[in-house]
Order: C-alpha cells, then sequence, then structure tokens
C-alpha cells in the first residue's frame, strides 16, 4: 500500500506543480485555455498559486499526513469547480480534465487508505 501511496502522491503533486508552472509561466496553452473558458487572464496567477498549493501539500503529506489528504479534498474541489466553467462555456473535452480530477481522488483516496481517516 505504501508504494500505491507514494507513486499516486508523486504523480499527483506533479501533475498539479507542472498546470501551476503552465500557468505562472504564461504558456499557450493555459492562455488558450482561459480564452476558451471566458476567463480573464489576471486569473490565472491565482488559480496557478492554488494549483501550486495543492501539489505542494500533496507532498508536505507525507510529512504530516492530515495535510495531504486536505490538499487532494481542495484539489478534488478545484476541479469540480473547473468542471462547471467547462459546462457553462459548453465545452465538453472534458479529458485532462477528468485526468486531473482522476489523480486528486485517487490522492485523496491512497491517503486516506494508507494513513486512515
Amino acid at each position: 500500500m505504501f508504494a500505491a501511496y507514494v507513486a499516486v502522491t508523486i504523480l499527483a503533486a506533479a501533475a498539479n506543480g507542472s498546470a501551476a508552472f503552465a500557468n505562472f509561466v504564461g504558456h499557450e496553452y493555459a492562455k488558450t485555455q482561459a480564452d476558451k473558458m471566458r476567463m480573464p487572464q489576471s486569473w490565472r496567477l491565482p488559480l496557478g498559486s492554488l494549483l501550486a498549493a495543492g501539489a505542494l501539500g500533496l507532498l508536505a503529506g507525507f510529512v504530516v499526513p492530515a495535510l495531504g489528504a486536505l490538499a487532494a479534498g481542495g484539489l478534488v474541489l478545484y476541479y469540480i469547480g473547473a468542471l462547471g466553467v467547462h459546462l457553462r462555456v459548453r465545452d465538453y473535452q472534458l479529458g485532462p480534465w477528468a485526468m486531473f480530477l482522476s489523480l486528486a481522488v485517487a490522492a485523496l483516496a491512497v491517503n486516506l487508505a494508507y494513513h486512515g481517516p
């Protein structure tokens, strides 16, 4: 169980960290997605900060397990909110969204399974 916990947590942290980095540096994909969702470009940094906090919280969960569970739960809420934004603009290309949500749910599940509720 420990190997699954470590692998899923690191994978989720890396994916969210790279998404945060894309927002911070103004990668073309992040800009395109913001435009597609009719979101102001000025929101990329705060949303990227939430992703970065989630990624760091997942990693901090190796030391403080409750922090990792809270970070994973926060990322799940973030991606549920993102689903609302996608549906609001009638964007049904939800592959990347589903991958990120699945990683966040998996990170929460393995954290709770390994450490207990």
